[in-house]
């Protein structure tokens, strides 16, 4: 657990970053072309399959005590997470999403501390402390700049967020014991049930007649890489290193999105994504890299 694994953190990096590019790729086509809970319904449905095809080639059974916690996870961390984070998505703007989903890494490293046991280092804290002014920074500063925050969004996004945590705290022990192909599977498979009197009523009513090629590709994106592959990342860095460190990843994800909004803005010429960019963005940016920076570090010195 203490060995630095180059693996897990490559594979933290590219799940963040596509997590990042996702918060304004998917809000792009919603609600106008597709419903958040439907588009949560395909998302889902989708990953899921291939979780199961996959699945297919791992011969391993669950032990029968361990189904409880299999199902709070596909609650937890599939149902509730997406459910809570594309219909907060579709509210409020990509900047305040993945700000607020800052918070991850605090409430993983207070799970961790209560669930796990886990050691709160001083490093880590320090790091945490870092992105966590950065991310207050960028919201107070969010504030004045306008644009298309909102409050019922954001608290949508915020309880995404304790989905999340808490499912990360909850799968690690799972990790030790099965093949993290067997325990995603499975956590679809629940999360599915979970969603799906929300999502099937929203899907019903989606016009598909309207779909462009943009749409398709977007849905496509968000099955394929923001979920399937994410997911297959994240449980892979699980399995290597602490919760925490998985948590703290998620700091990259408003420098990504404040790419993402800069190029729309300045490249694609999406005049609405202007007044989201600025000094005090960037310097906020650098202090949330600086943040996952040190909380990914080594540290022997015990804060708790």
């Amino acid at each position: 657990m203490n060995k630095f694994n180059y693996k897990a953190h490559l594979a933290l990096l590219g799940a963040n970053i596509i997590y990042g590019i996702n918060h304004i790729v998917a809000k792009g086509v919603m609600p106008d072309k597709i419903g958040p809970s439907a588009f949560v319904f395909l998302r889902i449905l989708g990953a899921g399959l291939l979780f199961w095809m996959i699945k297919s080639f791992i011969k391993e059974k669950i032990d029968k005590k361990d189904f409880p916690l299999l199902i709070l996870c596909g609650l937890m961390g599939v149902a509730s997470n997406q459910l809570f984070f594309f219909n907060g998505l579709s509210l409020t703007s990509p900047i305040d999403a993945s700000i607020i989903i800052t918070a991850v890494p605090v409430l993983v490293l207070v799970f961790s501390a209560f669930m796990l046991k886990e050691r709160i280092t001083l490093i880590k804290l320090i790091g945490i402390t870092l992105g966590a002014i950065g991310a207050v920074i960028l919201i107070l500063y969010g504030k004045k700049a306008g644009g298309t925050s909102s409050v019922l969004g954001n608290v949508f996004v915020f309880i995404n967020a304790c989905s999340y945590a808490f499912y990360l705290v909850l799968v690690k022990p799972l990790m030790k014991k099965y093949n993290p192909i067997t325990i995603v599977s499975w956590a679809f498979l629940f999360g599915f049930l979970f969603m799906f009197p929300i999502g099937i009523s929203d899907l019903l009513s989606t016009n598909f007649a309207a779909f462009t090629s943009h749409t398709y590709l977007t849905i496509a994106f968000v099955v394929l890489g923001t979920t399937f592959l994410t997911y297959l990342f994240n449980i892979y860095a699980l399995s290597k290193v602490a919760p925490s460190v998985t948590g703290s990843y998620i700091y990259l994800q408003p420098v990504v999105s404040f790419i993402m909004v800069a190029i729309y803005a300045f490249v694609l010429n999406f005049d609405e994504y202007a007044q989201d960019i600025g000094f005090v963005k960037i310097f906020s940016c650098l202090l949330v890299v600086a943040g996952v920076y040190l909380i990914s570090k080594k540290s022997k010195i015990p804060l708790i």
